[in-house]
């Protein structure tokens, strides 16, 4: 089998696979929320980068009928919302100014999802510089659409440099701290940064 099938191929991508999600990463959003209580019932949720949709589709399902999902990405998810949850898909680039101003009105939330990823480059120092501006972006929409209390999970490459906008956690949210899910792997150098319980004062780690 060729190395690039044996790497698709693992334990993880078998489960999704098996459980009709569209990539494994769903299981590293399942670790986060088996450890942190993420998703909360009735929550509204924003999640950007999100096709092929595996972190929509679990949100839906977790929120088993009650809540908002709005999924962001220039390309649709690879699923079909199943009745219960709202469900709300924009097309476009996350940041453009008419996509901020419709996820604004849809706003605000309880929980803001990032797991988008830069095109990589296969250098790392590139490809970790182009994830910090990504994520920074992506936790600037966290700061202004989430609602008091709320909550962030935004994927960065490591790089030397991802502890500025963990300093930038820790101003905005009483709880803020690195994660990286066991579903993660090994040779990976992604790691997801938390805020949790969003509020304008002083933060402390957890």
């Amino acid at each position: 089998m060729p190395a690039h099938m044996r790497r698709t191929e693992d334990h993880y991508s078998r489960r999704a696979r098996e459980q009709g999600f569209p990539a494994r990463s769903v299981f590293k959003l399942q670790q986060m929320q088996e450890r942190f209580r993420l998703i909360r019932p009735g929550a509204r949720i924003l999640d950007l980068g999100a096709a092929p949709g595996s972190w929509s589709r679990y949100c839906l399902q977790t929120l088993a009928g009650r809540g908002l999902v709005v999924a962001v990405d220039l390309n649709e998810p690879s699923f079909q919302p199943t009745p219960g949850a709202e469900f709300r898909f924009l097309r476009g680039d996350l940041f453009a100014a008419e996509v901020q101003a419709r996820l604004a009105e849809w706003g605000p939330y309880d929980l803001v999802l990032s797991d988008a990823a830069p095109h990589t480059s296969g250098s790392h120092l590139v490809d970790a510089q182009a994830s910090l501006e990504l994520a920074g972006r992506a936790l600037e929409l966290a700061l202004l659409l989430l609602k008091p209390g709320g909550g962030t999970a935004i994927k960065v490459f490591q790089g030397g440099e991802e502890g500025t906008l963990l300093a930038r956690l820790r101003e905005g949210f009483t709880r803020a701290r690195a994660f990286k899910p066991e579903a993660s792997r090994s040779e990976s150098r992604e790691v997801y940064l938390l805020g949790l319980g969003r509020s304008p004062g002083g933060a402390k780690s957890g």
